[in-house]
């Protein structure tokens, strides 16, 4: 990627603000100072394991055995605490649905961190493409025609007949013509204002985890190129709202609901899939999995076209 375009240093450190109280992401000592007021490690792990075994407790009294549902595994990972004010009411802000009807599997890995470090990912190398994606975008396509707002379900045939080979990106329940029933989505409407205030909130992304507010999150974007003292460059600053909901027809789809259903109505879409000698099915809509760009860079990689 960096052949294509120039990389900055921006490193993901999300803020949470539960009913004005702010809390780093992702859950580490910072956070569990802000939560408790811990100061070491050991205090941070005994207070966690406190609340793990009153939840492993409550859920042997009810003859449960193993997490169920999205709830009882945030409960016995990391404790009523966390869970009740940076968990639960963005998870189902985020999906729509209480977290005891959610799989568990959502957050089996819950990142749990006991080192003083709010960098959200643990990869060597982070940031942001500068200039923004659309250069990285120009970058691969230098030299290739590229035809947009052009729906390739209107002339299909035509597609097909002048291709070897097709990558498909849209949604595999689409491509063929939801012959099992339609795949679910979660979309976002963003809503976005310009603000006269040259720092808005003094971070690229802070979540409101609260129910009650009903956005997830507030996106700053100057904190994605600008940095230190920079950030004061101007006088205006851009931000936008987050606002999940279900998708519908029409609508923009961007995250594959996660459950045993539409788990099955995928594998129905994937046999399909694997049959096929000339298509390859990729990213989020085409494979119905929730993927991170440098999982997507993998994917095309490895694939080796």
């Amino acid at each position: 990627m960096n052949s294509i375009v120039e990389f900055n240093r921006y490193t993901n450190s999300p803020v949470a603000n539960y009913k004005g109280r702010l809390y780093n992401l992702p859950f580490n000592m910072n956070t569990f100072h802000q939560m408790w007021g811990v100061i070491t490690p050991e205090e941070a792990m005994d207070k966690i394991a406190e609340q793990r075994e009153i939840a492993l407790q409550t859920m042997r009294s009810k003859g449960i055995d193993k997490p169920r549902n999205l709830e009882e595994q945030a409960l016995t990972l990391i404790g009523r605490d966390i869970y009740e004010k940076l968990i639960k009411g963005y998870t189902e802000k985020q999906w729509g649905r209480p977290c005891s009807q959610l799989p568990a599997f959502i957050i089996n890995r819950l990142p749990v961190r006991f080192i003083f470090d709010n960098n959200y990912f643990n990869d060597k190398y982070q940031g942001v493409p500068v200039g923004g994606y659309n250069k990285l975008i120009e970058g691969l396509l230098k030299g290739v025609e590229c035809k947009t707002n052009t729906d390739f379900f209107e002339n299909r045939s035509y597609w097909e007949a002048i291709a070897d080979e097709i990558v498909f990106t849209g949604k595999i329940d689409e491509f063929y013509n939801y012959r099992y029933g339609k795949l679910e989505y979660r979309t976002v409407r963003f809503d976005t204002e310009i603000l006269d205030t040259p720092n808005y909130q003094g971070n690229a992304v802070v979540n409101y985890t609260e129910k009650e507010i009903p956005y997830t999150r507030i996106i700053e974007h100057k904190h994605f190129e600008s940095f230190g003292p920079d950030v004061y460059a101007g006088t205006k600053t851009v931000i936008s709202k987050e606002y999940p909901m279900e998708w519908q027809d029409g609508m923009e789809p961007f995250y594959p609901i996660n459950d045993e259903k539409n788990a099955a109505l995928y594998e129905q879409y994937k046999r399909l899939a694997e049959r096929e000698a000339s298509v390859v099915f990729g990213g989020r809509l085409a494979e119905y999995k929730y993927y991170d760009m440098h999982q997507v860079i993998a994917k095309a990689l490895d694939l080796n076209l």
